[in-house]
């Protein structure tokens, strides 16, 4: 299990890692940010380097994360996007892409996490689907010869949003698809979007995953929630990626809440109390 720094963003990096590393987590979903191992700050190779260290020397596995709210754009959350229409607002995006994919490599990482992004007005779907494309190219690219793979989540609310959007995209990027490219399945977007039941989700996309998400969360409603909060029926989804594992899935499980910063370290370690709890025996 890992547990990611987007909820630990009070803390210094290197303090977080070491409360993951106490508490008995295997690993952390790193997000790229302006506390958090800073992407568009000087010295990042070396900056990267001794996290790596530091990392080594806990013991913990880590996935790469791009969610960062404001990490490009200090006035529009997750701006820009891939699907800006100024050309130069996309590329700024896909720079990030790369730089993560650097970043990871790096690190030794499981995979980097990315998302598409949500449509600006007017923006005619096929027109978005060409950016998505166009501009998932060369980070996909780099990610083959870095030997990283990348993992695109379905969020609510963005253009590729369920886990058909995600087999579209692969469509659309040729026969066959980029090997490199995979899946960020988020169980509680599984709870609020997909027809199927979360577990059932975990065992349709198991081909593809490359990094898992998990919390809690209410049918219909985007709002990640602390464990027992929602209504995820959790044995169910843990014996599912108990299967997962079993079978060969080397990433991380990561606990994502991004807003609960401000209990993170308490929740990072109640989070994992309640997981080895409901996890069934074998």
């Amino acid at each position: 299990m890992g547990y990611g720094t987007n909820g630990l963003g009070d803390l210094r990096l290197d303090e977080a890692l070491g409360l993951l590393a106490d508490l008995g987590y295997d690993g952390v979903g790193l997000t790229l940010d302006h506390m958090h191992l800073d992407p568009l700050a000087p010295d990042l190779v070396a900056r990267t380097a001794r996290v790596a260290r530091r990392l080594g020397e806990l013991g913990l596995g880590v996935t790469v994360e791009t969610g960062a709210r404001y990490v490009l754009d200090p006035r529009r959350k997750h701006g820009p996007s891939l699907f800006d229409p100024d050309p130069e607002d996309r590329a700024a995006r896909v720079r990030l892409l790369l730089r993560a994919v650097r970043v990871a490599a790096d690190l030794g990482a499981h995979a980097v996490h990315c998302f598409s992004g949500t449509l600006p007005a007017g923006t005619p779907p096929d027109e978005a689907w060409k950016r998505l494309v166009t501009s998932l190219s060369p980070v996909l690219e780099a990610a083959e010869a870095a030997r990283v793979p990348l993992a695109v989540e379905p969020e609510p609310g963005h253009l590729l949003s369920t886990l058909d959007d995600f087999h579209q995209l692969r469509g659309l990027l040729g026969e066959p698809p980029p090997a490199v490219l995979g899946l960020t399945l988020d169980i509680d977007h599984c709870q609020c979007l997909e027809p199927l039941p979360p577990a059932d989700c975990v065992r349709a996309a198991a081909p593809w995953i490359h990094h898992v998400q998990i919390e809690d969360m209410r049918r219909g409603v985007h709002e990640h929630l602390p464990f027992g909060d929602g209504e995820i029926d959790f044995p169910p989804v843990l014996a599912a990626l108990a299967e997962l594992t079993a079978a060969g899935y080397p990433g991380l499980t990561v606990v994502e809440l991004p807003r609960h910063s401000h209990a993170g370290p308490e929740l990072a370690r109640s989070s994992l109390s309640f997981l080895r709890q409901e996890t069934p025996a074998c």
